[in-house]
């Protein structure tokens, strides 16, 4: 017996009136909400004059939007059709059917809800879809590499260029089949096509006919998609050792694929020949193949071979596979052979420490101030008004005056709306008056000056930076000239997100400048306002009703946003991966900010695969520093620098990478965005550097693939690491050291220049194996140098280093006179020199302003050199005093001044001084000498008095001075070398934290 019909309940017609208005005003919301967006858009992109760039993206996207949507609409719209006129005419039935009034609901409007439910499957895929524009372009636009894969001898193009496209047309493809599938089965059991309950057969004979071809064109899909899987072996990351397709892989994957694809097509004809069968066993049989198969062959198989074969023989299977990565890794991310020159480097560390000053142009032109440190000093000195400031790191550069090239701390004095005063904050100060920043700030990074500070032994500490350009008055004059009126930054950090600017003729200017109390904006930058349509639009935008409502907007007002130099780059070319360290420079006479943009790709066949944040998590990243993004990449290039005008917010992009084959796809795609390199200035082309967070991408990675040999790879006997950076303390002291601009000369080089440098220990051990350099200068631009120590060095690394010049007596006696609550240590620079490694650290004092605000005041600087520790006011004063201290060479340094100096006599912390201590004979005694000292250090922290602890921590830097002495030249005074187990517990023992007294 079957239930009457039961019709759904009506609305009256005025409550339908009220349904349609409102769906009508929230659709006529999104879509204005969605215009606004779009148009502002076009207001900025207009503005810059990168007008095709807006353009192409947003045809892209509309062509990629049509194609799917309808694509998928007709699918679904087709499937729906069929499975309705297919339909069964009578439903036998012993029960109430609950289906019938959907039955009704539907059948009264089959057109409508059939088009609807085609449309909303086709806007959504449409949208999805059109997020992958640039999968597309890149497809239509893609060039060869002129660069084959070790396995199947494609070119890498076909890996970075259309095998993403096809990935995703194939993953496309199962979507859509998969909603017709769910339709038609959904429409049949809602007619009563399929059915659970019922007398006679379950499924008619149309129903089992559509849903049958669904899957065999379903596991069609994914035959095809086994054969593009093979592809994708060149990217596994089965191995934990390298990324790329392993033995298994090759021998076990690969064949599997294939299997399986043959499988899966037999599979496919076998549920179409039982479609038109009407048959149900055939196509469960092709079914159950695929899967046992997929699950023997491609899951079993490997497995079984890994662990029986490959696992017990990696060292030798894998050899051939690792080589291919290190060959893939150094041509994906230029560091390759022609790219990068080894130097084998075992300095002797002979000579005078005094003597380097006059030997070597590097260390006079060192870097005392730290840029990561110094901008709480920098507000309070060059902040002039309150509502200026400079971020929170500053940013190195150089500058040539008066015909001497050195380095420079810059920045720009910008406007901070944050700053300012609670009287001061409203909206038209906010976005009307305090538009813009005033001036550039340089100071040469190795010189000092201010007051002084007495420190112990004669040494004059001093502590501030001498700034070059310092001040608002030397407008257009002094070493580094800014044209007027482009002193004024307008387009920078730490801007509001909105200015608005402008004066009509006549009308007294309200933006507040240090050279006139009412200055109006005269440059091309920004977006006319003028009009209330613009002023609507960007009310909406903004959410701000002072837009409509403020008559200090007039017919000349401008509005400036995405005012960030990076987010304008970003913007202007959507294919670039910035850098995290924009920087200012004078160029021609006007402020500009320099942004290096990167090509990348995730699809180089067997290059590692990087995380672009994990390789750039330097400590500068744990204090603050912007975080690159978490991308991962197999293939980076240098190939833009952009420029953007601080006065007028122009962006230049500048190719300087002509053989980056995505780059010329990208050119493809945006025909005269790029400019030739060779078209930039000279005065430009002098303030590129190398950027910091492409070489940490490399550093990470020269840090194995120095090595070339595949069982030496596996091993990783001669890997190197980043060391930690040892000046800071907290979260940040587990971070990785930055690397340093530098003007250095490497040895062997008379003549210094722009260096982006970074110390390398060993595998786990903190002891030097090498030392990474990238030229900055125009003539030399990208040359990466290293130095190899031999792999029995105990040459101290940074952490070592830093160590021993906490725990020298005079350096501890000096900090306890700051107080070491105010101690700041500044970066810790290696200078590789001719006659030995040179390790120079300023040590700030972190004073304490009016008003409760502190910032760092250079007050040492401290050097090592063959094991002598200096300190002083200058590093000619330390390193004197270095060379002054010298004794007698420790036994065992083989008399080539590879020993500390120790001196003969120590102070136990009373002010009495007491014996020499006796040297001990060997490493090993000498360690034991280091772990008892240390015992009596911790026992005395834990219940000692002040004086107990100081006489403890004397001893223990005594014990530690010692036992460097021998390891650090290399051999114990019989001649042996030391031993590893001594080696490893030497850097354990230096880690450990100590007291200073």
């Amino acid at each position: 017996m079957q239930r009457p019909p039961i019709n759904l309940p009506s609305m009256s017609r005025r409550s339908r009136r009220v349904i349609i208005a409102l769906v009508s005003i929230a659709v006529l919301f999104v879509l204005w909400f969605n215009f606004v967006g779009i148009y502002v858009d076009y207001l900025w992109f207009s503005e810059v004059g990168f007008q095709a760039v807006f353009t192409t993206q947003l045809l892209s996207r509309i062509v990629l939007f049509l194609i799917t949507g309808v694509l998928a609409g007709l699918i679904v719209f087709g499937a729906i059709v069929l499975a309705y006129r297919s339909r069964p005419v009578f439903v036998p039935t012993d029960e109430i059917d609950p289906l019938a009034p959907y039955r009704i609901a539907i059948s009264g409007r089959p057109k409508l809800i059939t088009i609807g439910i085609s449309a909303i499957v086709g806007v959504v895929c449409g949208l999805s879809a059109q997020a992958n524009w640039d999968t597309v372009q890149l497809w239509l636009n893609g060039t060869s590499f002129g660069t084959t894969d070790a396995q199947f001898g494609n070119d890498v193009g076909f890996y970075v260029f259309d095998l993403p496209l096809y990935e995703l047309v194939l993953g496309w493809l199962f979507v859509i089949i998969a909603v017709a599938f769910f339709v038609v089965l959904i429409v049949q059991y809602l007619y009563g096509g399929i059915r659970t309950t019922g007398p006679g057969r379950k499924i008619t004979s149309a129903a089992s006919l559509q849903l049958s071809l669904l899957i065999g064109a379903f596991v069609l899909v994914k035959a095809v998609q086994y054969w593009f899987d093979r592809y994708a072996l060149l990217f596994s990351n089965r191995s934990t050792v390298f990324t790329g397709a392993s033995y298994t892989d090759v021998n076990a994957v690969l064949p599997a694929k294939l299997i399986l694809m043959c499988i899966a097509a037999i599979c496919a004809v076998g549920f179409f020949v039982g479609a038109f069968l009407r048959s149900v066993k055939l196509p469960a049989v092709a079914l159950a193949l695929l899967v046992l198969s997929g699950v023997l062959i491609g899951g079993a198989w490997p497995l079984i071979l890994q662990s029986v074969r490959v696992t017990p023989n990696a060292i030798t299977l894998e050899k051939e596979y690792i080589e291919r990565n290190i060959a893939a890794t150094r041509s994906a991310y230029g560091i390759g052979d022609d790219k990068v020159t080894y130097v084998p480097y075992n300095p002797p560390n002979t000579g005078s420490p005094a003597s380097l000053v006059a030997s070597n142009a590097s260390v006079p032109n060192a870097r005392l101030l730290d840029p990561t440190l110094l901008s709480p000093t920098w507000i309070q000195q060059q902040q002039n008004k309150n509502f200026y400031s400079f971020t929170s790191q500053l940013a190195v550069d150089r500058y040539t005056v008066n015909g001497e090239t050195e380095d420079y701390i810059v920045a720009v004095r910008e406007v901070d709306i944050s700053k300012l005063a609670e009287n001061q904050q409203n909206w038209i100060n906010e976005h009307l008056v305090y538009t813009h920043g005033d001036g550039f700030v340089a100071a040469p990074a190795s010189q000092v000056s201010g007051a002084s500070t007495q420190v112990e032994g004669g040494a004059q500490g001093t502590g501030f930076p001498t700034y070059a350009v310092s001040d608002l008055a030397n407008k257009g004059q002094g070493p580094i000239p800014v044209q007027e009126p482009f002193t004024r930054v307008y387009y920078g950090q730490l801007g509001a997100d909105y200015s608005i600017v402008g004066a009509e003729p006549g009308q007294d200017g309200r933006e507040y400048d240090t050279d006139s109390p009412g200055y109006t904006y005269t440059g091309s930058g920004g977006v006319d306002v003028g009009n209330l349509f613009k002023r609507l639009v960007f009310a909406t935008q903004y959410g701000e009703p002072n837009f409509l409502f403020s008559t200090e907007l007039n017919g000349a007002s401008k509005i400036m946003y995405n005012r960030d130099p990076v987010e304008r780059v970003e913007k202007a070319a959507p294919f670039l991966t910035t850098d995290t360290k924009p920087y200012p420079a004078v160029v021609d006479g006007r402020i500009v900010w320099i942004v290096d943009g990167y090509t990348t790709a995730a699809n180089y066949p067997y290059a590692q695969n990087v995380s672009l944040n994990t390789a750039t998590n330097s400590s500068q990243v744990a204090q603050g520093a912007t975080a690159q993004v978490d991308e991962r990449v197999s293939y980076i290039r240098n190939s833009v620098k952009a420029t953007v005008d601080a006065y007028d917010g122009t962006v230049k992009l500048y190719g300087v990478d002509d053989t980056d084959p995505i780059l010329k796809a990208w050119e493809g795609v945006f025909p005269d965005l790029i400019i030739p390199g060779d078209q930039a200035s000279d005065d430009l082309k002098a303030h590129f550097r190398y950027p910091q967070d492409l070489f940490e991408v490399q550093r990470s990675l020269l840090a194995k693939y120095q090595v070339s040999d595949g069982t030496e790879f596996y091993q990783s006997s001669g890997f190197w690491q980043v060391p930690n950076d040892p000046t800071v303390d907290g979260t940040a002291a587990s971070a990785a050291q930055p690397p340093y601009y530098l003007q250095l000369s490497l040895p062997g080089e008379e003549t210094p220049s722009f260096q982006l440098t970074s110390a390398l220990t060993g595998f786990q051990r903190q002891f030097m194996g090498g030392y990474i350099s990238a030229s900055s200068d125009p003539g030399n631009y990208g040359k990466i140098t290293v130095l190899r120590f031999p792999g029995a060095t105990t040459t101290p690394g940074p952490v070592q280093v830093q160590q021993v010049l906490r725990n020298n007596q005079d350096v501890s006696r000096n900090l306890t006179l700051i107080g070491l609550q105010n101690v700041r240590f500044g970066n810790l620079l290696t200078l590789p020199l001719d006659n030995g490694l040179l390790y120079i650290e300023p040590v700030y004092a972190q004073a304490q302003a009016a008003g409760g605000q502190s910032y760092p005041q250079l007050n040492l600087v401290l050097v090592w050199y063959g094991s002598r520790v200096g300190l002083g006011n200058s590093i000619e004063t330390a390193l004197e005093n270095a060379a002054g201290s010298a004794v007698e060479p420790v036994p065992g340094d083989g008399g080539d001044g590879g020993g500390t100096s120790v001196p003969p006599t120590t102070d136990d912390g009373t002010g009495a001084p007491s014996t020499t201590p006796q040297v001990p004979a060997n490493a090993e005694q000498a360690l034991v000498e280091v772990q008892s000292a240390l015992e009596e250090v911790k026992s005395a922290q834990t219940g000692g008095s002040f004086a107990e602890v100081g006489a403890a921590q004397d001893r223990l830097n005594t014990a530690l001075s010692n036992y460097l002495n021998l390891v650090g030249a290399g051999t114990t005074p019989d001649g042996s070398a030391p031993t590893t187990e001594a080696t490893e517990t030497t850097e354990a023992t230096t880690a450990a934290p100590t007291t200073t007294g």
